[in-house]
């Protein structure tokens, strides 16, 4: 499988903030390289794009001016079925919302994207989220867990992927410190086997990451 190396921001803005009067960023408008195998926090205030910055990169938002590259192609220029095989083979998303089924147990939330990939067995799941310790909430539905479990289980699917890039969106928002160094000890773990890239975002509660690089949205 041919890996993706980089993704690169060419002047990018998203279209919202397009007349306002311009705020200094070290991403927006600016030309921003991540590659794969470096570590890199995004940081910013509440409402200047942070999530919108990984939907752009996800592909799966396009309401910005600029252009951004993968591997020095317009990610704009992707079918429907390369942005596909992308975001199942190369770029992982952990969304700030997470995303989980309420209505579906634990395991049910992850074996969504599990069984799409086939990168995870049931004991390899099963061990993350024992490190994490939510292994006894694995049968029960989502709803019922608090917030952090919640962020923990998201962690969990995120990983169940091959991916080149992981994009983490403020993804220890609702751990204390001593579950956001465990998540960034299974994060980095996984990064590390993989040879991938962390992109992450803080609006000031920093993943517990050995970030190579540090960047103000």
């Amino acid at each position: 499988m041919k890996h993706i190396g980089e993704i690169a921001l060419h002047g990018v803005l998203p279209e919202v903030f397009a007349g306002m009067p311009r705020r200094e960023s070290q991403v927006w408008l600016a030309d921003v390289v991540f590659r794969r195998g470096e570590t890199c926090l995004v940081e910013a205030e509440s409402g200047v794009g942070k999530s919108s910055l990984c939907s752009f990169i996800y592909g799966a938002r396009q309401d910005y001016t600029g252009t951004i590259t993968v591997d020095g192609e317009d990610l704009r220029g992707f079918s429907v079925r390369r942005l596909c095989d992308m975001r199942v083979r190369h770029v992982s998303l952990l969304p700030q919302d997470m995303r989980l089924f309420p209505e579906l147990t634990v395991m049910e939330n992850i074996d969504i994207k599990n069984r799409l990939t086939s990168w995870k067995t049931r004991g390899e799941v099963l061990s993350m989220l024992e490190r994490l310790e939510i292994a006894g909430k694995a049968d029960e539905p989502a709803r019922r867990l608090s917030i952090g479990q919640q962020q923990r289980v998201a962690v969990v699917r995120a990983l169940c992927q091959p991916f080149d890039f992981l994009l983490l969106d403020e993804p220890v928002s609702h751990l204390d410190a001593r579950n956001n160094s465990v998540v960034a000890e299974v994060i980095a773990a996984e990064a590390a086997a993989q040879g991938a890239g962390v992109i992450a975002t803080s609006v000031g509660y920093d993943i517990n990451l050995d970030f190579d690089r540090k960047l103000k949205l």
